[in-house]
């Protein structure tokens, strides 16, 4: 099968990713073989390919918004039936032992393994994956729309969740990309007041087009104090304006894997009036469940733009540079 791969981290510029010809992998018990159709480009694959996230394998295919066609189910596999359409996220599998996992908060398992960084991802043809880490899709939302959601969806909705984002509420989202145009779509949905602010014109344009109330600079002071924020971007020092702008009692939220560092807080004019920051780290299968299901009833409507499976490192270094309106994606069959 045809792969772009890693061998050496690297600036996207160099194109690190390799074509390679890989033998289809063949599904362990409980898990099954995916050939895929489309797979989404997330930053994460950037900070994978340029080692912002170090390499744990020699060689290693990225991608982790697989959205395919279940080909073979391996032994005990039953949960989706051949030819069933499913996708495969970033977290692959837990222990399922460990004080987090029995509490509910699996995405803090010690032992977790992740899909296009611990084991093959979508960058290629096929796929295998633990059956019960994937997913069936909304049957209104098309392969390659519904690729972003399989992450940057999941992991919008998680921060919404961890800003403790209530209907109504006024919103600020830093950084306007992939993840971002979806949680707008959902914070819309639940009557939200939301301000964007971005440093891209590209991005801004696509803001203003699913409703966002107002639209500035990525370091703008918003028109009103924000009762949460969600900061998309991975640049630490907008944590800062972000946490000026938020109102008592208000709650930025880092929805990256990956942050630039963060500059010295000022305790009264930052955190005073119980104003608080929090991590997202991954996400657990129930928000990937609740935010299909949820992506199903808005219907979020992605914005995407295609490349070929080739063309990897371009995708790559248009989204390092801001140069994707939505979210970019591979066609790979």
């Amino acid at each position: 099968m045809k792969a772009m791969a890693l061998y050496q981290p690297a600036p996207i510029e160099s194109a690190p990713l390799r074509e390679i010809d890989a033998p289809v992998p063949e599904p362990g018990p409980g898990e099954i073989l995916v050939k895929i159709n489309t797979c989404g480009v997330c930053r994460t694959d950037l900070h994978v390919s340029e080692g912002d996230l170090p390499p744990k394998h020699p060689r290693i295919i990225p991608g982790h918004e697989i959205v395919g066609i279940v080909e073979k189910r391996g032994v005990g596999a039953s949960r989706f039936a051949q030819g069933a359409r499913v996708g495969i996220a970033w977290l692959r599998e837990t222990c399922g032992s460990c004080i987090y996992c029995r509490r509910g908060r699996e995405n803090l398992c010690p032992n977790a393994r992740f899909t296009g960084w611990d084991h093959d991802g979508g960058y290629t043809e096929y796929a295998v994956a633990r059956e019960d880490y994937a997913y069936a899709l909304p049957d209104t939302i098309g392969d390659e729309e519904a690729a972003p959601l399989i992450c940057a969806g999941i992991i919008g909705f998680r921060a919404i969740r961890r800003a403790d984002i209530q209907r109504g509420a006024t919103v600020g989202l830093y950084g306007f990309g992939g993840s971002a145009h979806i949680a707008l779509q959902v914070l819309k949905y639940w009557q939200c007041r939301v301000f964007v602010m971005s440093r891209g014109g590209v991005h801004r344009d696509l803001a203003s087009q699913l409703g966002a109330d107002w639209i500035g600079e990525a370091d703008d002071r918003p028109p009103a104090p924000l009762d949460a924020a969600i900061l998309f971007a991975p640049a630490g020092n907008l944590v800062l304006p972000a946490m000026e702008a938020l109102d008592r009692g208000g709650i930025l939220a880092i929805a990256g894997i990956y942050l630039s560092p963060v500059p010295q807080l000022d305790y009264e004019k930052h955190l005073f009036y119980e104003r608080e920051i929090r991590s997202v780290t991954a996400n657990t299968r129930a928000d990937a469940e609740e935010f299909l299901k949820v992506a199903g009833e808005v219907p979020v409507r992605t914005h995407t733009a295609a490349f070929g499976l080739l063309e990897a490192n371009v995708a790559l270094k248009m989204l390092k540079h801001d140069e994707i309106k939505g979210a970019g994606v591979l066609r790979i069959s």
